[in-house]
C-alpha cells in the first residue's frame, strides 16, 4: 500500500508496533500501518536522518485539499500540549507521518475522512 518506504528509528518502531497492537484504528489505517511496519527500514534512533519524521521532530505539513499549512512538534504523550503546537506521537497525524521524509505525500484516514498531506519541512531543532 505504501509507495515510499519508511525509515524508522528503533524507538519509533517500537512505539508504533505497540500502538498497532492496542489501538482502535480504522480498517484502512490498520492495514496501511501494518504494511508500513512490515516494510520499514529500522535504524538506530539517534541515526535517523534530519529530514525524516521522528520523535521530537518539528514538522510543517500542507493539507493537499485546502492548501493550509500546519506546524507542530511530535512528542511523547506526556509532553503533548496543543498551545505549544506539540502533538502526541500517538495522535492520528503523528502516526500518519512518522518515518516519512520531507517532500513525501501521505494519505491517512483522519476523523473527518481520508486526507492527503505533503510533508513540507522536517527538522530536529526549531
Amino acid at each position: 500500500m505504501t509507495k515510499e518506504q519508511l525509515i524508522l528509528g528503533s524507538k519509533e518502531h517500537q512505539l508504533l508496533e505497540k500502538h498497532f497492537k492496542t489501538a482502535v484504528l480504522s480498517t484502512y489505517n490498520k492495514q496501511k500501518l501494518k504494511e508500513e511496519l512490515k516494510h520499514a527500514t529500522i535504524i538506530k534512533t539517534d541515526s535517523l536522518p534530519e529530514n525524516v519524521v521522528g520523535l521530537y521532530s518539528y514538522v510543517m505539513i500542507e493539507d493537499k485539499t485546502s492548501k493550509k499549512t500546519f506546524s507542530f512538534q511530535i512528542v511523547p504523550l506526556d509532553e503533548a500540549n496543543m498551545k505549544e503546537n506539540k502533538i502526541s506521537v500517538f495522535s492520528p497525524m503523528a502516526i500518519a507521518i512518522l518515518g516519512y521524509q520531507e517532500g513525501a505525500n501521505v494519505t491517512w484516514e483522519m476523523p473527518g475522512g481520508l486526507q492527503n498531506y505533503l510533508i513540507k519541512k522536517v527538522s530536529k531543532l526549531n
